[in-house]
């Protein structure tokens, strides 16, 4: 038989325990409104330090979902090391295990970090690059590329400030040391890479671009970064004369573009891209531009026209036989200050057609501002939540 005052100390524990569980259901309800889908996949479970690799289930769009990247056979490495050595790198730092340690590699940070890569850093396939928790900066000379690699994520990472390299010998991502030719100055740089995810990067301030789809890259997701700073943002196809990105396939949602952004938001020539749900803040020549017969589907985008200067959102280099191919069209976008977009006549853009692991629900343009407001790499602590 159970007493009156066993009865009142057993509700009191009862109240305890479902309190903060109560509490932490309602807080991440909240949260949950306040999230893109992507954000939703990881970052309302307090204990996603734990549980890193969840975040490989999370992407959407032409990458699909990142299971190559996860498994039994996962080699967890710990950058302790900012030094670069180009040629030798030594274990700790984060070129030793990007472009030494071959397999599936999932690299995180000790300690907040500012890296000078001395030269490119070449990205093996099957690596995660996981920022998350820390504050790390790439910057003040060379930075990523992509070189025929596969299965990679790049993910909550400051790279800023990136110059132009001369030609020289570099660990390449197959761990050997390769001769290297002359590198612009972009944050990223994809050459012949497929099934790329860059998610939750703060890009700005690069001598070239921020952001290069090259050479028949393909099945890539460009999500949640913050690009700002910059003239030439992001370039999907190589040159006018590459017609092997006729195949390339580029998602690019829930992307904050600006302040101070010119043009390339993207510039697309030759393939597909898929652009929605991301907010524009002004630009000065353009926001999305094409060439080489493109199509580009522009859905639920917040357009925000600069106070002086070009409204429109879009422009199209005709050339010599290109001029009547290209297709653009917007579907649900919202236009602001003036803003406008000239679109294909008939609307003949095929759809995105993405598989079910790719697939999402694009959202009303008028919660663009909550889909975005986490954008760009996170400020957190090691304890703090995200």
């Amino acid at each position: 038989m159970v007493s009156r005052g066993t009865n009142f100390v057993l509700a009191i524990m009862i109240t305890i325990i479902s309190t903060p569980i109560h509490s932490f259901a309602k807080q991440s309800k909240s949260l949950e409104l306040k999230m893109n889908m992507i954000d939703q996949c990881w970052k309302l479970n307090p204990e996603w330090r734990k549980y890193r690799q969840q975040l490989a289930t999370c992407s959407v769009g032409y990458v699909g979902k990142m299971k190559n990247n996860t498994g039994k056979d996962l080699i967890h490495y710990k950058v302790i090391d900012s030094n670069d050595d180009p040629i030798s790198p030594k274990p700790g730092t984060l070129r030793y295990g990007a472009s030494v340690i071959q397999g599936k590699v999932w690299i995180t940070f000790q300690k907040n970090m500012n890296i000078r890569l001395m030269k490119p850093l070449l990205i093996s396939s099957f690596t995660t690059i996981d920022g998350r928790g820390v504050n790390v900066h790439i910057a003040n000379n060379a930075c990523l590329m992509i070189f025929k690699a596969t299965n990679i994520i790049i993910h909550s990472i400051r790279i800023h400030h990136c110059k132009a390299q001369a030609p020289g010998m570099v660990m390449g991502p197959n761990g050997k040391v390769i001769s290297l030719g002359q590198v612009d100055g972009d944050a990223i740089r994809l050459v012949t890479a497929s099934k790329i995810w860059i998610d939750h990067n703060t890009l700005y301030n690069c001598e070239d671009g921020l952001l290069d789809v090259t050479r028949g890259s393909t099945d890539v997701t460009i999500s949640n970064n913050w690009f700002r700073e910059q003239d030439k943002v992001m370039l999907l196809g190589h040159d006018d004369g590459y017609v092997r990105d006729l195949n390339m396939k580029v998602t690019v949602v829930y992307n904050h573009f600006g302040p101070n952004c010119n043009q390339r938001m993207p510039r697309i020539r030759h393939g597909y891209a898929h652009v929605a749900n991301n907010i524009y803040l002004g630009w000065m020549q353009y926001a999305i531009g094409g060439s080489m017969g493109p199509n580009l589907k522009s859905e639920a985008n917040l357009f925000i026209a600069p106070k002086d200067g070009s409204k429109e959102v879009t422009w199209r280099n005709n050339g010599r036989t290109n001029g009547d191919k290209w297709e653009f069209h917007s579907k649900g976008d919202a236009f602001k200050n003036g803003a406008s977009f000239a679109v294909t006549q008939g609307g003949r853009v095929p759809k995105p057609n993405y598989n079910k692991e790719q697939s999402f629900k694009v959202v009303d343009v008028k919660f663009v501002h909550a889909l975005t407001r986490l954008s760009g790499a996170f400020q957190c602590s090691r304890t703090s939540i995200c």
